[in-house]
């Protein structure tokens, strides 16, 4: 088995996937200077949410990030062409992945996604094909890689989907067809597809048809007879959700990457159907030169595989050790790739009260944050208790002791607007990095209650 790991393969595949990240990524990071998101981000907030262990991770002052996102522009472009490939990838890596360590507010799965190819990306000689470096230098060319290399990028793409599907088998997603209840609601003005959308059986079709294609999609793809038309529903899937939701680069990361999984020789094959390969399909394979590469076992790449492996495994399920359904807690809902589960909505006000004078002033969170930051902390309970914290140091360097109270009330899956938090609990006394189910209120309305009531009216 392991000396199967480092069989040598085409490295085509690999070299495509590369083209495709870092022109994907090129997009991505000139869309922060186009969309004004740097100065919204990062600029403008006096305060960021700021990951557990990472709290020394902080913008670049001045127009330090605007500087830092042109660096991210200039080695994505590096990364496509295959540029000084072995600094670019890792300097990439870094640069990104500081970039969204910053604030909580800004995650998004796909990013995270993102982090995690550039990781593994960088630990690959991708810079010796199909790249300026091989173009001015024909003999630095590499055919051919190790086969664990193409294994562990499809390992991370498959850590997706079946994490993605076995979050979607609970009853909010497949008896009462939420959220996606709600997102078809709005697609009624979609010419021709209007109606269908919104049609009542519509929400449920979705919703079973995207938890089939989760749990399937991965078998089908490593299945050679029924990768091509499983590609074609990869497709076809991410486009439709494309269109209809507004779920930005992750559609297309997915496309991108999904391609991974056909036969490692996959673009030599095509560009000869192409008619631009003039050598024969065989000839890269195993050449003489390939096989005195030193890709002989070594133990040590395959504990660290193994490592990698567990740790995205576990990160995922960690929420079975926290109580209460994780889209009201949020307690293990960041980098475990629950997918389009959720649609929250969140009121919030927060009350400082001075309990020796007993007088107390209202806060309106969004004085001190931006939209994006009082959107997302209004229905995420560790951000809540991040912010009252924020508050409780701003009083205290002001000379006063406070407590620290909120009204939040949330709407998640189309129940109707539920308490976050007692409203007559300090939340500056709760340590921060506490479970979200020791210290908030219940979810009340189960999805079953939520069933019959909707059946009832």
């Amino acid at each position: 088995m392991i000396a199967r790991l480092f069989r040598p393969v085409d490295i085509a595949s690999l070299a495509a996937l590369r083209i495709v990240f870092g022109a994907l990524m090129l997009a991505a990071m000139t869309r922060y200077f186009l969309y004004g998101w740097i100065d919204a981000m990062y600029v403008a907030p006096q305060f960021f949410f700021t990951y557990e262990g990472f709290e020394w991770v902080k913008p670049w002052a001045g127009s330090g990030m605007y500087f830092h996102y042109a660096a991210l522009v200039a080695l994505a472009f590096c990364i496509a062409v295959g540029f000084a490939y072995r600094i670019a990838m890792p300097l990439f890596f870094l640069g990104f992945t500081y970039a969204h360590l910053i604030d909580k507010a800004n995650y998004l799965n796909h990013y995270y996604l993102l982090s995690l190819i550039a990781l593994l990306l960088s630990c690959m000689p991708l810079g010796r094909f199909w790249s300026l470096r091989t173009y001015s230098d024909p003999g630095k060319r590499l055919d051919v890689v190790p086969q664990w290399m193409i294994w562990i990028v499809r390992f991370q793409i498959a850590i997706v989907y079946v994490f993605a599907a076995i979050a979607k088998l609970n009853a909010d997603w497949l008896l009462n067809a939420q959220p996606l209840r709600l997102w078809l609601a709005a697609q009624g003005e979609v010419p021709i597809l209007g109606p269908l959308l919104t049609a009542s059986w519509a929400p449920y079709a979705f919703s079973w048809a995207g938890a089939a294609f989760d749990l399937t999609i991965v078998p089908f793809l490593l299945w050679r007879r029924t990768r091509l038309p499983a590609y074609a529903c990869v497709v076809c899937f991410h486009v439709i959700t494309a269109l209809l939701f507004p779920i930005g680069l992750f559609p297309w990361v997915m496309i991108g990457l999904t391609t991974v999984f056909f036969e490692p020789d996959w673009p030599r094959r095509l560009l000869e159907l192409l008619g631009r390969e003039r050598r024969r399909l065989s000839a890269p394979a195993i050449t003489d030169r390939s096989s005195r590469l030193p890709w002989k076992p070594n133990y040590a790449v395959v504990a660290l595989l193994g490592i990698y492996a567990a740790i995205q495994i576990a990160v995922p399920l960690r929420f079975v050790t926290r109580t209460g359904p994780v889209s009201w807690t949020e307690d293990g809902f960041r980098f475990a790739w629950r997918v389009m589960l959720m649609e929250k909505y969140g009121r919030a006000t927060f009350e400082i009260r001075d309990p020796r004078s007993g007088k107390s002033e209202s806060v309106d969170p969004r004085d001190s944050l931006s939209p994006l930051q009082a959107h997302m902390m209004s229905t995420q309970p560790d951000m809540v208790l991040q912010f009252a914290h924020w508050l409780n140091d701003r009083e205290r360097r002001r000379g006063r002791e406070v407590q620290v109270r909120a009204r939040i009330d949330v709407a998640l899956n189309g129940r109707p607007h539920r308490a976050l938090v007692d409203p007559d609990l300090d939340l500056a006394a709760i340590p921060l990095g506490t479970a979200a189910g020791d210290w908030i209120l219940p979810l009340r309305d189960t999805p079953a209650q939520l069933m019959a009531a909707r059946a009832a009216r």
